[in-house]
């Protein structure tokens, strides 16, 4: 896509003038780095950062029927949430494939918010409107264009919600709705990074104001880049690398997001129990070198000396000071402590088999 047809953040004039630098994603124009993306990664890590992810799809479902109908449409229980309540889940095909991971919040008895993938956006929107019937009282409200999605994270994150926004502050996995700067505010905590953090959901003028307050009290404005480095590290699925329609939830090691138990008839549910019956042929594992050199996406993964996967996920890790990945390998090979080599442009690569996540902050 050219600049001009690329979609631009509510709050691009902001981010330029805070430094951003731009780079194309998922049809948006987005900021990739402010200072770099190490420094911005280990802020996260030691205190906090915070993103802009107004790019992500945004649908609230209103009505009696709006449980109902979404759980139609994903593979967990949304519809037995209680009122504050959040869980992960999958829109999947009827063949098993992931067509999209989404966060479903539920916000009181007859109001949910679904998000999910920037790229899949209309995709999920027009998804959940396919099973909605007639007599259904479920209402789509796209809220995508008329609001802003920061996300908060970070271990002084709480610090910084309670300075900035106020002392309420919801549980982890859980949401609340409050008034901020005149507006309605969404706020859940949940979070793409490993870290404890919020993701806020309002208006574009209260969003603006929230954005100014937290880096004005020292929140590091933060990237794609550290974004995409966090979750590595935190072994988070990145929609069209290491999940898509030709993966499963349950080879990709996210069995908890299927729920099978309920009676409910959801799109893809035959393919998925005989998936889980069956037991997975390949596991989503974590790959660590012990050598010099990175792993990217696409390199093939070798088991004496035979090509057995190929990464799709990779990077350097700044917690780690080492390259890490993710990689399908056979049942038999994804082991922890399974010896293998990654082939860096030619180059053989040592990696071992490690447990997931790679980084988890000491307690």
């Amino acid at each position: 896509m050219t600049s001009a047809t690329l979609k631009r953040l509510p709050l691009a004039d902001q981010h330029r003038a805070l430094g951003a630098r731009f780079a194309p994603f998922a049809g948006w124009e987005m900021p990739v780095q402010y200072t770099g993306i190490v420094e911005e990664h280990r802020a996260v890590r030691e205190r906090a950062g915070v993103f802009d992810v107004s790019h992500m799809g945004r649908v609230f479902v209103a009505g009696g029927d709006a449980g109902r109908l979404i759980r139609r449409a994903v593979t967990y229980k949304v519809d037995q949430l209680a009122e504050g309540e959040a869980h992960y889940a999958f829109m999947c095909a009827e063949d098993g494939g992931i067509l999209d991971d989404v966060f479903v919040y539920r916000l009181d008895a007859v109001r949910f918010l679904v998000v999910n993938n920037a790229s899949n956006a209309d995709m999920g929107r027009e998804r959940l409107a396919s099973f909605a019937e007639p007599e259904m009282d479920a209402e789509l409200l796209d809220r995508q264009a008329a609001t802003v999605m920061l996300a908060l994270q970070g271990p002084e994150a709480p610090a910084f919600y309670s300075r900035v926004v106020g002392p309420e502050l919801p549980e982890r996995r859980t949401c609340l709705e409050m008034e901020y700067a005149g507006y309605k505010l969404f706020v859940s905590r949940t979070g793409y990074t490993g870290e404890d953090g919020f993701e806020l959901v309002t208006s574009i003028e209260a969003g603006a104001h929230l954005l100014v307050r937290l880096v004005e009290a020292g929140v590091a404005p933060c990237g794609l880049g550290a974004r995409d480095t966090l979750r590595l590290e935190a072994a988070l699925p990145l929609y069209g690398n290491d999940i898509d329609t030709t993966t499963n939830p349950f080879e990709a090691g996210l069995g908890f997001a299927v729920t099978l138990d309920d009676g409910a008839d959801f799109a893809g549910r035959e393919a998925l129990a005989a998936a889980k019956a069956a037991g997975p042929a390949r596991k989503l594992s974590c790959l660590r070198a012990t050598g010099r050199g990175v792993m990217r996406a696409g390199y093939v993964v070798l088991h004496q000396g035979k090509p057995v996967a190929k990464v799709t996920s990779g990077g350097f890790s700044p917690m780690l000071n080492t390259s890490i990945g993710v990689a399908y390998l056979p049942v038999e090979l994804a082991k922890d402590g399974i010896e293998l080599e990654v082939d860096v442009r030619g180059k053989p690569l040592a990696v071992v088999v490690v447990p997931r996540p790679f980084y988890r902050r000491p307690k």
